[in-house]
């Protein structure tokens, strides 16, 4: 899949080593390079439905977002990068037809 960041510094963060285990933690930092090297791996979301991470669309006001558990309560939020995104009749996001996505943030939104 095609991966971009909702900006240069979350890129940087994301995918320099040293960077990710200092904001993060080696747990976490840990996941994320494997939740990466898995977005890149696949061809679509569908791919990612039954991968570690726990894998889920997000609702509220985060409808239209995926989330990913990293360690503890940190998430790896991203969404569809076209937009408005491909979705099925009964509303959901359609993961088979998503081939491009933006990582928008890392955080922990249960504190």
């Amino acid at each position: 899949m095609e991966i971009s960041f909702a900006d240069a510094r979350l890129k940087q963060a994301c995918e320099a080593a040293a960077e990710r285990q200092r904001k993060w933690g080696q747990p976490a930092a840990k996941n994320l390079k494997t939740r990466l090297d898995d977005l890149r791996a696949a061809k679509c979301m569908e791919d990612m439905r039954n991968l570690s991470g726990r894998w889920e669309e997000l609702s509220g006001d985060r409808t239209g977002y995926f989330s990913c558990r990293l360690d503890k309560g940190l998430r790896l939020i991203l969404r569809p990068t076209h937009q408005p995104p491909p979705s099925k009749e009964d509303g959901g996001l359609d993961w088979q037809h998503i081939e491009q996505i933006t990582i928008t943030e890392v955080v922990n939104y249960h504190d």
